[in-house]
């Protein structure tokens, strides 16, 4: 039995950083509606955190199912 180490490492390196960005992406939605309830609470306008929230999730929904096509197809 044989492994290819260099496609096992690049493997290794794509998952790596999907995973880091996706979780990232994720995070900074979180942090997007923290900060427009926040501005909600001073009673300020919070239209470009909640934007931005929701398209970071969107991008999140995007990749997951980006992967379920990868594996089904």
């Amino acid at each position: 039995m044989k492994i290819d180490w260099a496609a096992l490492g690049s493997v290794f390196g794509v998952s790596l950083v999907a995973t880091v960005a996706l979780v990232g992406l994720f995070s900074l939605g979180i942090v997007g509606l923290t900060k427009q309830e926040a501005a909600e609470a001073r009673g300020g306008s919070a239209v470009l955190a909640r934007t931005g929230a929701y398209a970071c999730f969107a991008l999140c929904a995007a990749a997951v199912a980006y992967g379920i096509y990868l594996i089904v197809a």
